[in-house]
């Protein structure tokens, strides 16, 4: 049975596949309006207003921190207020700015009003993020020239511009950069119906024909996350090329889905095998951290950060105090029953 690379879950929102094409065909699939972007209505609203009132007087928008776990349109809003405000966009990330000079080099390149993102911006260095304090606030920078007594501070204007920064921590977000950020937006997940239009949308772009019951197929298992969801639709795509007829309805979308052993609740082999183990090798839990990455083999950081976010959303795990533990919905969801005992501290499990 063919299935996705361990380091390039197909269900993992964090996953940027090395396929330059991969990621080629993703960034054509993104709305360039906000009128084309689907879901986050709120946002949408709010953002409209904002971008029609700078556009009025002439002005830059103000700066903005969008929020979010992986894949849910970050770096596409970015490219959106951009497009709708008639202005460049420049793109980098916070791990890829390594000095002061090199962000500096950044802001003095731009033109009045244009956008700088900054992808996971928490991963900005301490004395790269001083940089953009007084640029955020007054347009402006300070460079220190020489070193010792003969250094010199050169402050250089800078045209007004927008700051877009992202970030899937914002915890980690010092509260000075924070408190520079005049907009501030959270993306949360998206509903199975908003995914099948995204899908269908994508459908047309990519000149396959995609039903509305196959849409809601792949939907309802991509996360609520418009990045799986679309690359659920290229599998699947090629899925329905090779052992159907081009089209994807409900049927062909079901029999891609097992192939990529993707379950119904969107759960791939790995989901499955932590919270397997947790169920069948531990009784259901609790059990330490540490125990469980090492029945598994997997790295702790990948059971944490790409692993457990998704299952406690579904609620089939809990992080407690003495360790993890598995709840009734994950016992159903593996089709097993729990019959607790007396003490209960000791479980019977049945197949249902």
């Amino acid at each position: 049975m063919l299935q996705p690379m361990r380091d390039e879950r197909i269900a993992d929102p964090n996953t940027h596949f090395e396929d330059a094409s991969e990621e080629e065909i993703l960034t054509n699939l993104r709305p360039a309006r906000l009128d084309e972007f689907v879901g986050q209505e709120d946002i949408r609203e709010k953002l409209g207003i904002y971008v029609r009132a700078a556009q009025k007087r002439g002005e830059h928008l103000d700066h903005v921190l969008l929020y979010s776990p992986p894949g849910l349109g970050k770096t596409t809003l970015a490219h959106i207020i951009a497009s709708e405000m008639g202005v460049n966009i420049r793109v980098t990330s916070g791990p890829a700015i390594d000095k002061a000079g090199d962000l500096a080099a950044i802001l003095t390149n731009l033109q009045s009003c244009d956008v700088l993102f900054i992808d996971e911006i928490h991963r900005l260095r301490r004395n790269v993020e001083e940089i953009l304090y007084p640029a955020m606030e007054d347009s402006k920078i300070d460079i220190i020239l020489g070193e010792g007594p003969n250094a010199q501070s050169l402050r250089i204007d800078l045209p007004p511009f927008t700051l877009i920064g992202a970030t899937t921590r914002s915890g980690l977000i010092s509260a000075p950069l924070r408190d520079r950020f005049e907009v501030i937006f959270r993306l949360n997940f998206y509903r199975d119906v908003e995914l099948a239009a995204i899908i269908r949308r994508a459908g047309k772009l990519l000149d396959v024909d995609v039903t509305e019951e196959g849409a809601l197929e792949l939907a309802g298992r991509a996360r609520g996350t418009p990045r799986i969801a679309n690359r659920l639709l290229k599998r699947t795509r090629d899925y329905a090329q090779v052992k159907g007829e081009g089209k994807i309805d409900a049927e062909i979308a079901r029999r891609a889905l097992e192939m990529l052993e993707i379950d119904s609740k969107g759960l791939d082999q790995l989901d499955r095998a932590v919270l397997g183990a947790l169920v069948h090798k531990f009784g259901g839990g609790p059990v330490g951290l540490d125990t469980l990455a090492a029945a598994l083999a997997e790295e702790k950081d990948t059971l944490t950060d790409v692993v457990e976010p998704f299952l406690i959303q579904c609620g089939f795990i809990q992080r407690t105090p003495q360790g993890r533990i598995a709840t009734e919905q994950g016992y159903a969801h593996l089709g097993i029953k729990r019959v607790r005992s007396g003490t209960d501290k000791d479980s019977l499990f049945s197949e249902l």
